[in-house]
């Protein structure tokens, strides 16, 4: 079997010694070296994870097959404090809807279930050094690639159904900039450090989407604590950033967003 065709399900059945000879052979593909093999606690069972240097580059593990994205509305209802606060933001001129769950409909990709193949990905992501349009080639000279949408929501949820990578609820009593102590500063499930800080920007090879962040702008908007939040959501592509990024105002402000690499087992 590729490496390649290593689905999620399976990923987790293997044995610790298993799981660090696929890691050994992952690395030897790349022409890296394995820095990290562990096991951790995940969804109530346990998820192995794997982190590859190359090129003084370090890159996770995330294991592909069928897996599902996106987010469920249908099954999913705000608390209480969650919807008061996108009232107060609401009638601050705020919020894309009449309500937080019609605000979400709006930002968030629906839930569907893809195949993807298993990949390294970049634990940190790396600000652009080019216009996002060229940053494909400048990827390509260095053997990587941007992820896809898909990649990047499975990379932050890791087989999670829930709003957030760490789940449903946030702090609503601060903002997620400079908190040191919220869930958010948690590695993901596959150990990617990612939507971690609303002003970091991850753009992907999708140009309808911007992920982990919106460039800061809900924080110094003072748009409420609940969408100030919402840029970390695991399922928000963020159509209107993702539009000035690729637009002609954002070509000129590159160094404002990253993406991160994927190396293609």
């Amino acid at each position: 079997m590729s490496l390649a065709d290593l689905g999620l399900d399976q990923w987790r059945s293997f044995e610790l010694p298993t799981a660090r000879r696929v890691a050994q052979e992952a690395a030897h593909q790349v022409e890296g070296h394995v820095t990290v093999v562990e096991t951790m606690e995940h969804l109530g069972a346990p998820l192995h994870r794997v982190r590859i240097e190359r090129d003084g580059q370090e890159f996770a593990l995330i294991p592909g097959g069928a897996v599902t994205l996106g987010f469920d509305l249908n099954a999913w209802q705000p608390s209480p404090a969650q919807a008061a606060d996108y009232a107060e933001s609401l009638d601050q001129g705020f919020g894309c809807g009449s309500d937080l769950r019609a605000h979400l409909a709006h930002v968030l990709s629906p839930r569907r279930s893809v195949t993807l193949a298993t990949v390294l990905m970049a634990v940190e992501d790396e600000d652009l050094t080019e216009p996002p349009a060229d940053m494909p080639a400048v990827l390509a000279a260095r053997g990587l690639r941007m992820p896809s949408s898909d990649e990047w929501e499975h990379g932050c949820g890791a087989g999670t159904d829930t709003l957030f990578r760490w789940g449903n609820d946030c702090p609503l009593d601060r903002i997620p900039h400079g908190d040191r102590t919220g869930p958010h500063q948690q590695l993901s499930g596959f150990g990617l450090r990612i939507a971690h800080d609303t002003y970091r920007t991850e753009l992907t090879s999708d140009v309808t989407a911007a992920h982990g962040g919106d460039g800061g702008e809900s924080v110094c908007g003072g748009y409420g604590y609940m969408l100030a939040w919402l840029p970390l959501a695991t399922a928000n592509r963020n159509p209107s950033m993702a539009e000035f990024a690729y637009g002609p105002d954002g070509e000129g402000l590159c160094e404002d967003f990253s993406t991160r690499p994927v190396l293609t087992l």
